[in-house]
């Protein structure tokens, strides 16, 4: 055919194209979900611990390859984030029976576990790897399938790590397809993927426009904002400690993560002595002149300047016209002011910390307070005192759902240096215009149906109850009708890929295992 002609009958890229692509991704993981929620507790923890360990073992690699693919961050600070979110997340989560029904004692309620069903999940460059491990290990410790869509930036390393997830799935017993991900991103194939009927809920990491995107959708979101976290150093912390927790965060991976640290605020009284302290933990503490070329090399009419992000702070410094020893952690930018004429002041996710001195631990608060209404409203905020008024007063006026005190905020709003839940997906709930205020996890892939019985009956003995049945994988269908004989049946069909489906055939057949299955049960009772 002539070049000309076929490309004006190339409909690859139409709309129905499109959403003819997302069908069959998310028919097939339908399919998925509806057979993983026949497995019991035992095999579907098995599964995630699988999955963990192919994880764990290849979180190196994979921090290598995002920095390499990406152009930014620590290589060893992702590689201990990929750590963190594969084997220790399946074990925070251990003692949680996400299968099992429940019941309260008091009421007499019973409560069945509900996994959502396929979920459409949004991985970002920042953090790509470990969000992926993140979302998948949530989905599959809740029965749930899902599908990945990576950042274009990180789409190499986040289709390797997808796949090996896959596999390792499949190899400890999950259904085929119950993990999938997309080869070639675009945003009106990743529009069809999250207003489909066939997507249950969407898990959204990214920038404020895609998740903003999820929200509008028509299907259910968990999302999150923008960070901007203040961070108070009053005249009871121990200014050593703090300067120390300050530069592990804010060094941390680059200042990649949103927790982190975006404006120090001190007191008149203890500035001389924490600055020293920053400077000898590796703080490098701009003159005026220095904090004017960052904020002209940091900020543009568009907003921050994507080429800082995740740089190191010798290259920042280099870019912005000035030299800083070459073992400067980060760069201490002093403002005068916080609010929109301040640009230091906003989100900076690079190691660059914005620094106000307050004359009263009054004005502090209210400074962190208008530092969040800037921007980072419901995220999070960190705070060095030993003083439990102050950290009280502190946490009622800042508007987040999550305060760290006396540890690094990047690490510690994230679940990794506090007892808060580990995520990489952080809830920002009324505030932030989000869903969920908490920090995101697998409890949040589940709902639960109450079985509740007229209160004047009184409490139901639960040991009476029905047990809760879990038949398990699909059994092997009999071979030509012949008994005694079986033949696996393929729930792949030859063309491979995450975009392909099971033939019409193959749905058949499969429809009719489970109708033959369901009969059996019935028969037996």
């Amino acid at each position: 055919m002539d070049p000309q002609i076929a490309q004006l009958v190339d409909i690859s890229q139409s709309q129905v194209a499109m959403q003819a692509r997302a069908e069959m991704v998310l028919e097939r993981a339908r399919w998925a979900s509806q057979v993983f929620q026949r497995y019991d507790r035992q095999k579907t923890m098995a599964i995630a611990d699988a999955v963990a360990q192919a994880a764990h073992a290849k979180a190196a690699e994979y921090g290598e390859w995002a920095v390499r693919e990406t152009g930014f961050g620590v290589a060893a600070h992702k590689t201990l984030k990929n750590e963190l979110s594969s084997v220790p997340l399946v074990d925070y989560y251990r003692d949680w029976n996400f299968v099992d029904p429940r019941t309260d004692e008091r009421t007499g309620v019973i409560e069945i576990p509900k996994p959502a069903g396929v979920i459409f999940a949004l991985v970002p460059s920042t953090n790509p790897i470990a969000t992926l491990y993140f979302k998948v290990l949530s989905a599959l410790m809740t029965r749930n399938a899902i599908v990945i869509s990576p950042h274009p930036a990180a789409l190499q390393c986040c289709v390797d790590a997808a796949r090996t997830l896959s596999e390792a799935a499949t190899a400890a017993g999950a259904p085929e397809g119950i993990i999938q991900f997309l080869e070639e991103i675009s945003l009106p194939l990743v529009d069809e993927f999250m207003k489909s009927e066939k997507t249950d809920v969407i898990l959204a990491t990214g920038g404020t426009p895609m998740v903003r995107a999820a929200y509008s959708s028509s299907n259910p979101a968990l999302g999150v904002g923008p960070g901007n976290a203040p961070v108070f150093v009053d005249a009871t912390a121990d200014l050593k400690a703090a300067a120390g927790h300050i530069i592990d965060s804010k060094s941390f991976d680059n200042s990649i993560l949103c927790t982190n640290e975006s404006v120090l605020i001190t007191l008149d009284d203890v500035a001389s002595t924490l600055e020293r302290e920053l400077t000898r933990a590796g703080a490098h503490v701009c003159k005026p002149e220095q904090a004017d070329a960052l904020r002209s090399y940091l900020f543009h009419e568009r907003g921050f300047n994507v080429e800082a992000l995740g740089r190191d702070a010798t290259w920042i410094a280099e870019q912005a016209g000035f030299k800083v020893s070459r073992n400067t952690k980060i760069l201490v930018a002093p403002i005068d002011m916080i609010g929109v004429g301040e640009m230091l002041s906003h989100e900076k996710l690079c190691p660059v910390l914005g620094y106000f001195v307050a004359n009263s631990v009054n004005q502090a608060l209210m400074q962190a307070r208008a530092l969040l209404r800037l921007s980072g409203a419901g995220h999070s905020a960190a705070i060095h005192s030993n003083d439990t008024q102050t950290i009280t007063d502190y946490a009622a006026m800042v508007e987040v759902y999550r305060v760290v005190v006396n540890a690094p905020c990047s690490q510690g709003a994230a679940g990794f240096a506090t007892n808060l839940a580990p995520t990489f997906t952080i809830g920002t709930g009324f505030f932030g215009r989000s869903s969920v205020g908490e920090n995101v996890g697998p409890q949040h892939l589940i709902n639960w149906t109450r079985i509740a019985w007229h209160k004047d009956g009184g409490p139901i003995d639960s040991a009476t109850m029905g047990q809760l049945k879990h038949p398990g994988p699909l059994p092997k269908a009999p071979a030509d009708g012949v008994p005694g004989q079986s033949r696996p049946v393929s729930m792949t069909p030859p063309a491979s890929g995450p975009h392909s489906t099971p033939s019409h055939d193959d749905l058949r057949e499969q429809i009719r295992l489970i109708i033959a299955e369901e009969l059996r049960d019935v028969l037996k009772d």
